[in-house]
């Protein structure tokens, strides 16, 4: 079903219900008050013909009987009883009359009572005249309740369906209306393909739903446009950076075999044959990580981990790398509370990517001071590396985290655009995020935040 179908459904079936619900209400209601008025009537020509009739002698009887006569018309089937209540409180009863005893006990005991046997009404009344008590019953039928309840069903009717057919009607018009915009939008969607992903939808200013829905299918499409050029980007780096060694391996073989040399130039062209070998093993690895790093996490051993000890322990893996290095931890940031430093994660996986940021800062400062900071909040830890190296340009720092990528003024430094995006990618799975501060010629800031 689509959803403008449902929302005429839903906005019908709330409207006409709520009529429905409101009509029964006022039938109900004014039924009810039909009944109340009609006794009242009742009452009324009870009292008077009481009075002009029990018993003629009495004074004003005969003034009562001519208001009676004169000014109140007779009602459907109108009946008048006049039962005298005996010294035992026991009603002489009517033959013509089949009214239950609670009737007449109530009229004795409440001095009135009312009793309805389908459209006949009954109201009766104690009446008490000089030769003693008496119960005056009048009946009728109510015809005016009948013939206004039905014109008031029929004024009902018809106004329920033509409210009904007009909130249809509003109904449509309104669904219409409503999702004219996500219309628009699937035309649009429609026309996007792999081949034009530099397309995106039209935004206006409304700040509705449906502008932040097109908002954010816009954001899909950048990352998708992303990830695409970061694809292509890593199929032709990697190709370029796993056929070098290959070639250069081939060649060197090529060019020993091709005739008899002497040993002196078979260990020279081994030795050259090796470093190319250990090259591609260190670019096959590195993919290796990175593709591990691409999984949920959900594999991987989670423990809790102490990030201060984090920090030595890559102090000491670096130390042993590039000895003379000039790494140092800043304590001045350190939390005083150790539950601020525990952190859940995996262990392996953070150190790595620790090294390797920490390794960059001091490839690309040239062995400069680098400083390796702690800090914590309520919420997280945050780890600081700052170098004085050459910086990242502002063009390149957008592409920084794709395999392969190097910027523009590293050419003078051996590396293959791996370290910071298995760094990113570990992050990821961590839940973290990696800040990154860098000007050129004045170094590079590298902020980890780290969730408790």
């Amino acid at each position: 079903m689509k959803i403008r179908t449902k929302i005429l459904l839903v906005f019908a079936g709330l409207t006409i219900s709520t009529i429905l619900i409101m009509s029964v209400l006022v039938y109900y209601f004014a039924n009810q008050h039909s009944f109340e008025d009609f006794y009242k009537r009742l009452e009324i020509r009870a009292y008077l013909t009481a009075k002009a009739t029990l018993p003629h002698y009495e004074p004003n009887s005969v003034v009562y009987n001519e208001i009676r006569e004169e000014h109140l018309e007779e009602l459907p089937a109108e009946k008048e009883y006049f039962l005298q209540v005996g010294s035992n409180g026991e009603v002489k009863q009517d033959a013509q009359l089949s009214l239950p005893r609670s009737f007449y006990h109530q009229v004795i005991r409440e001095n009135k009572a009312t009793y309805r046997e389908g459209d006949h009404f009954y109201e009766g009344i104690l009446y008490k005249s000089k030769q003693g008590l008496y119960v005056v019953i009048v009946s009728a039928i109510n015809q005016y309740s009948v013939d206004y309840l039905a014109w008031l069903r029929k004024i009902l009717l018809i106004c329920s369906i033509a409210s009904s057919a007009i909130l249809v009607a509003a109904g449509i018009f309104f669904s219409d209306y409503i999702l004219r915009p996500l219309r628009h939008m699937m035309t649009q969607v429609k026309s996007i393909s792999s081949r034009n992903l530099h397309l995106r939808l039209n935004v206006d200013n409304s700040r509705d739903e449906i502008n932040d829905l097109a908002n954010t299918f816009n954001n899909m499409l950048d990352r998708l446009e992303t990830a695409f050029e970061t694809q292509n980007n890593f199929v032709s780096n990697a190709s370029h950076e796993l056929s070098t060694p290959l070639t250069a391996i081939i060649g060197e073989a090529e060019l020993a075999l091709n005739k008899t040399r002497t040993p002196e130039k078979y260990v020279y062209s081994l030795e050259n044959i090796l470093g190319e070998a250990v090259r591609l093993e260190h670019i096959t690895k590195s993919l290796l990580h990175l593709a591990q790093t691409g999984f949920d996490g959900k594999k991987q051993a989670w423990t809790q981990i102490r990030t201060d000890e984090l920090l030595f322990t890559v102090k000491n893996t670096i130390d042993k790398l590039y000895p003379g290095n000039k790494v140092a931890i800043d304590y001045s940031l350190f939390p005083e509370e150790e539950e601020k430093l525990q952190i859940t994660g995996n262990a392996q996986l953070l150190e790595l990517a620790l090294t390797n940021i920490v390794a960059n800062a001091i490839k690309y400062s040239n062995n400069a001071p680098v400083s390796l900071a702690l800090a914590a909040t309520e919420k997280k830890n945050i780890i600081i590396v700052k170098d004085q190296g050459i910086g990242i340009p502002p063009e390149d720092q957008p592409y920084i985290f794709s395999p392969f990528f190097r910027a523009s003024n590293t050419h003078h430094f051996k590396g293959y655009g791996i370290g910071l995006p298995l760094a990113m990618n570990i992050m990821r799975m961590h839940k973290s995020d990696i800040i990154v501060d860098s000007q050129v010629n004045q170094g590079t800031e590298i902020r980890i935040e780290l969730p408790l």
